[in-house]
């Protein structure tokens, strides 16, 4: 499997191009010309590709891009500690330079899930890169350690456990050997999409396709047992630019009632509820997410 595999065009004016970032390749699409700049930054296990249905209508007014993180999608996957340490603050500093070096711009930054995270870790390590920020289904990180910590004692111990198994070799190859498979990737997807429908196979094709390249278990592998870093409550108070979220209200991995409180802070200007919708509205329900980041994109950037 080429690393090619995992990339699905968006549309005919898309450009898939190559950036070498630290000596290492990174994939990323783009589409328009004019406009003010956007950057769509997928969730864990995901890629550019979960854009593709966004990229090309937003690329109609805006400089649209979409960008695989380092350890997903089309590019790299280096040794996880020995050459990159997968953290939020390696993934922020990739988009700041992303927006130095290849669009030229600061630009508005939107992400899915993790990609939330990244987004604002981008945003507070680097304003002078950042208009706004828009998250959709922003991860809670609910198996943070700071988390964890407010459970009870015998509600702590999985997660660890678990983690722990992973860290030995043969386990995390063996568990990922199940999990990388069309039919369980097809179950998760219809737990977090509510519409059985908008879960495709060529959905299910993008997302098992970087699985085959090497270095992919141990990113995952590095992922799953990261739980420090940032939350989003320690971050949203630090943030330079104005927010906005988008959170389907039948998420199962993050609760819109746990959102909701993320709407406190003075950063957030529109909390947007999208009824009926899962963990992943951009490509469930693109119809309706579209038109809402268009809006904010056309009144924050005459703002």
């Amino acid at each position: 499997m080429t690393l090619s595999a995992a990339i699905t065009p968006s549309d005919a004016n898309t450009q898939t191009k190559t950036w070498m970032w630290r000596g290492f390749p990174i994939t990323y699409q783009s589409q328009g010309d004019q406009g003010p700049a956007v950057v769509l930054i997928h969730g864990f296990g995901a890629s550019l590709g979960h854009w593709r249905k966004n990229l090309p209508v937003l690329g109609e007014r805006c400089r649209c891009y979409g960008i695989d993180l380092i350890g997903f999608g089309a590019s790299a996957k280096p040794t996880p500690k020995l050459e990159v340490e997968y953290t939020f603050e390696t993934w922020g500093q990739q988009i700041a330079d992303f927006c130095r070096e290849v669009i030229g711009t600061p630009a508005f930054l939107v992400g899915n899930s993790i990609g939330c995270i990244v987004a604002m870790q981008a945003a507070v390590d680097h304003p002078d890169i950042a208009l706004g920020v828009a998250m959709l289904n922003c991860s809670l990180r609910l198996l943070h350690d700071r988390k964890r910590a407010e459970l009870p004692w015998y509600r702590r111990m999985g997660a660890p456990a678990v983690q722990w198994l992973l860290s030995v070799k043969w386990i995390g190859q063996l568990f990922f050997g199940q999990l990388a498979k069309p039919k369980v990737v097809r179950k998760i997807l219809m737990q977090a999409y509510r519409n059985p429908e908008a879960v495709s196979d060529e959905l299910v094709d993008m997302l098992m396709a970087p699985a085959a390249d090497i270095g992919a278990v141990d990113v995952f592998v590095a992922f799953t047992r990261y739980s420090q870093g940032p939350l989003p409550e320690d971050l949203l108070p630090l943030l330079p630019c104005p927010a906005i979220f988008l959170w389907g209200t039948e998420d199962p991995w993050e609760p819109i009632d746990l959102g909701r409180e993320l709407a406190n802070y003075p950063q957030v200007k529109k909390f947007i509820p999208l009824e009926g919708l899962g963990h992943c509205p951009q490509d469930e329900a693109p119809e309706i997410v579209n038109p809402i980041l268009l809006d904010w994109l056309s009144q924050d950037a005459t703002a």
